[in-house]
């Protein structure tokens, strides 16, 4: 097969909120940036898919609220560090990238008094688990504005090459990839760029750098229903884990309470900030059925909300339960208008009948592990966004804080890599010399569609019935084992199969769902997302 071969400063892999934010900081810094996007548009992860908004303050708030908030909706499963300095950075981050630089039209009030700048006051949302008003959104289209933002912002800068259609297959390290035996024998060992297969070439190109970053979004793809994009199938995690950096967290899945129920690839987001702003959850009936279950009714935080829905299904043998938004005093159209658009186009006038609603899996709580800067633990690997654990969501993640996590750690990590480069903290050239281009043994043409939907639809159903929302030890164990098997089976497949995009990205999701299954048999403490039933 044939390659190509190029070299930059600094590789992103990945283009949602955290990704260009890293990339960004970089360019600003004066470096080569490399960004990848594996669809032919960078907008096509999960950030343009974000409705409710992302946290910023408010004049009754403060950092150790916000923490406090964090902390209770992870389960104190956090790291404290982590959270105390999303807590007190991440507003700033929010003016000074998305409100000053990029100008992000974020939602103000009407009517009311302006500020000193001639601005009126914002008009701040809440969602569950939230103490107060904190929450800065567009409408319903919170994660598309940004992403139109940071994508003109990007495409601007002389100093980012954005390749969309690249698929990374393998990050490069000086101790597999060199054909120098000396760099073996280092101790340490680092990241040198990545394989990434061109969607429209065939060519498996070698991209080298000083620095990688990995933000590729999360997992939900693994999982038969979901409201993730479809890149999200854990390729962070498996090239992460192959080249030998630490995970964390992984078997912390969270499920959001509301996407609309109707047949589609995609479940379609239902805002957790509708409930915020007063609708309520009813059963088939019409029964408020979440006063059996916490006090902060449809506020509790995610991982309550769904296993309640859940158990209304269970006693009721419904497929859905519904979000009835009539009690919410705003103008759905005005203030909803992506969601009203939506249900609409399936026959459902949100003014007049509620919202047919189900969990999906959404966001991971788990990833690459990493510090406050970003920093994996393989030398000259970084990972920012959804793909990473920084530590901020423990056991169950906050709304609203995942754009923020995003946004914060992708500049701080921008700002880290910047640092490290004016310090000529190079990769060594003739290291960089010594790495081969992409070799693959197999010439079999034998790919068949049928087969990797097969595997597909293993993969997924494995996930959804013995490793999502209800867990046992027994379900696990069979995950464990049926995943196992499929990765094994996979290994010999993927050895003599020309690459494809089709090929790795079933390769990503089998390491990934098999290492998730892994991680949450191992975890014997139910908490938060990873919720275990008790034996019998």
């Amino acid at each position: 097969m044939p390659t190509a071969r190029l070299s930059c400063q600094a590789l992103v892999i990945g283009s949602g909120i955290a990704g260009l934010t890293c990339a960004l900081e970089l360019a600003d810094a004066g470096f080569d940036v490399v960004v990848l996007t594996a669809g032919e548009e960078p907008d096509d992860g999960n950030t343009a898919y974000a409705q409710g908004g992302i946290v910023y303050t408010s004049p009754n708030d403060s950092p150790s609220l916000l923490e406090k908030d964090i902390r209770k909706a992870g389960w104190d499963h956090n790291y404290i560090k982590a959270v105390r300095f999303l807590a007190r950075q991440g507003p700033a981050a929010v003016k000074d990238i998305l409100i000053d630089r990029v100008g992000i039209p974020f939602a103000r009030k009407t009517g009311g008094p302006e500020l000193q700048d001639g601005e009126a006051e914002f008009d701040l949302t809440r969602e569950g688990g939230h103490s107060v008003f904190r929450v800065l959104h567009c409408a319903d289209y919170t994660g598309r504005a940004i992403m139109d933002g940071l994508i003109k912002t990007v495409q601007a800068s002389t100093s980012i090459r954005l390749l969309c259609g690249r698929t990374a297959v393998d990050l490069i390290t000086s101790h597999h990839h060199t054909c120098a035996l000396q760099f073996r024998y280092q101790r340490v060992n680092e990241c040198l760029g990545a394989y990434v297969y061109n969607n429209a070439t065939g060519v498996v190109e070698t991209i080298l750098a000083d620095f990688t970053v990995l933000a590729t979004g999360g997992i939900g793809r693994i999982f038969q229903h979901t409201t993730n994009a479809d890149c999200c199938v854990g390729s962070a995690i498996t090239m992460a884990s192959r080249a030998g950096a630490s995970l964390m967290n992984v078997e912390y899945m969270q499920f959001h309470p509301t996407a609309l129920y109707h047949r589609s690839k995609r479940r379609f987001l239902i805002t957790e900030a509708m409930r915020g702003e007063g609708a309520i959850l009813v059963n088939s009936a019409g029964e408020r059925f979440m006063t059996r279950y916490d006090k902060r009714l449809e506020l509790a935080p995610r991982d309550i909300v769904s296993r309640a829905i859940v158990e209304e299904l269970h006693r009721s043998d419904e497929e859905c339960v519904f979000l009835d938004c009539r009690t919410v005093p705003h103008d759905l159209p005005t203030r909803f208008p992506t969601i009203y658009k939506q249900c609409l186009e399936h026959g459902i006038s949100i003014m007049k009948e509620p919202i047919p609603v189900v969990p999906a899996a959404h966001y991971h709580c788990g990833g690459v592990l990493v510090d406050l800067a970003g920093r994996t633990s393989l030398e000259r690997l970084y990972a920012v966004g959804e793909c990473s654990c920084t530590g901020v969501h423990g056991a169950n993640r906050l709304a609203s804080t995942s754009l923020l996590e995003g946004l914060l750690w992708g500049h701080t990590a921008g700002e880290h890599i910047a640092q490290q480069l004016h310090r000529r903290k190079h990769a060594e050239k003739l290291l960089l010399a010594s790495i081969r281009d992409w070799q693959h043994p197999g010439g079999r043409h034998d790919e068949d569609p049928a087969l990797i939907a097969q595997d597909w639809a293993t993969i997924r159903n494995t996930m959804w019935n013995y490793a999502g929302l209800m867990r046992t030890e027994m379900r696990l164990k069979r995950a464990a084992d049926d995943l196992n098997s499929l990765v094994l089976h996979l290994v010999e497949f993927y050895k003599r199969t020309p690459l494809s995009k089709p090929l790795i990205d079933l390769w990503h999701g089998s390491c990934a769902a098999s290492i998730v299954a892994m991680s949450a048999l191992r975890n014997k403490e139910s908490k938060g997302c990873h919720y275990v039933e008790a034996s019998a």
